[in-house]
């Protein structure tokens, strides 16, 4: 009789079980962000890109938009154009000075440019803007009435040598009838024009000499002293809109100390390094902030 009564129980047993424990849903993964990689000024700082480039992609992070302003836009470039952290690593080590500065005196500015141009060119085999591996944009300022115009067609080369031209250092660059100088006087650090390349999640990388640490010995460096001055509130604007700031210190760095190239690098690795937990944090809450969780 007892056998019988257990018998009789036990479908009763399972239906309370399934009732009381329904099978657990399975989480809809995180939608994938689209990452911006905003690049900042700084002149030879600039090799510090390549050192927060390289980590990053060690950890995973690739970035789906790239935008540089000055020497943000010639690493940008590059790295849009389908090198990697250590061809970047590479082609700076190898990289003599002459290669990208023509001086030509009494025309406006000291350097041409001319030279840099050709330079971006030739390591992206005269590709244009639209046809590098990354939508990538360098960011230059008008000098007709200041407006910050992101480069996102044309030629890659030219783009980067307006991006790039510190005024009083570089001849303006001239494009289509408008005159062009370094998008640091108006967006040291791109994060707008990564926003408005559809980036969800945006890291600056801030290399930018504070103009209370500054020091103008020479000319480059009054030059670089005024932008900073000029650009400083701004550039705190524009980075607050960012979700990461990366700021790898080399502010001891001299804006021509190209022989430190390989420090910059380091510093560049070691802010990412410093980050990393905050980063992945920050991602994964903006991930989950938009699958509406």
């Amino acid at each position: 009789m007892k056998k019988l009564f257990l018998t009789a129980l036990l479908p009763l047993l399972l239906l309370s079980a399934c009732v009381s424990n329904p099978p657990q849903q399975q989480a809809k993964p995180l939608p994938k962000l689209k990452v911006g990689l905003a690049l900042g000024g700084g002149a030879a700082k600039g090799f510090a890109h390549i050192g927060v480039i390289k980590m990053l992609e060690a950890h995973g992070i690739q970035a789906d938009v790239v935008t540089g302003t000055s020497a943000g836009s010639v690493v940008g470039s590059l790295y849009a154009g389908g090198m990697d952290a250590f061809a970047l690593q590479e082609r700076a080590f190898g990289l003599d000075e002459a290669q990208i500065r023509d001086v030509r005196l009494f025309s406006g500015g000291i350097i041409k440019g001319e030279k840099l141009q050709n330079y971006v060119n030739k390591l992206l085999h005269d590709r244009t803007l639209e046809k590098l591996g990354k939508p990538f944009a360098a960011v230059a300022t008008r000098l007709d009435n200041g407006e910050r115009i992101a480069f996102n067609h044309g030629n890659v080369g030219q783009a980067v040598r307006a991006s790039s031209s510190i005024p009083g250092v570089f001849e303006p660059v001239e494009i289509d009838g408008i005159k062009y100088v370094d998008g640091g006087v108006v967006s040291p650090v791109p994060v707008d024009s990564a926003r408005e390349m559809g980036a969800d999640f945006v890291i600056a990388v801030d290399i930018s000499k504070k103009a209370a640490d500054g020091n103008a010995k020479n000319l480059l460096g009054t030059v670089n002293q005024s932008i900073a001055i000029m650009g400083q509130k701004l550039g705190e604007q524009e980075l607050a809109r960012a979700d990461i700031v990366i700021r790898p210190k080399v502010g001891k760095i001299g804006s021509a100390d190209f022989d430190q190239k390989n420090v910059a690098i380091l510093e560049g690795e070691k802010a990412v390094l410093a980050m990393l937990p905050e980063i992945k944090r920050k991602m994964e809450e903006k991930q989950k902030m938009l699958a509406g969780r």
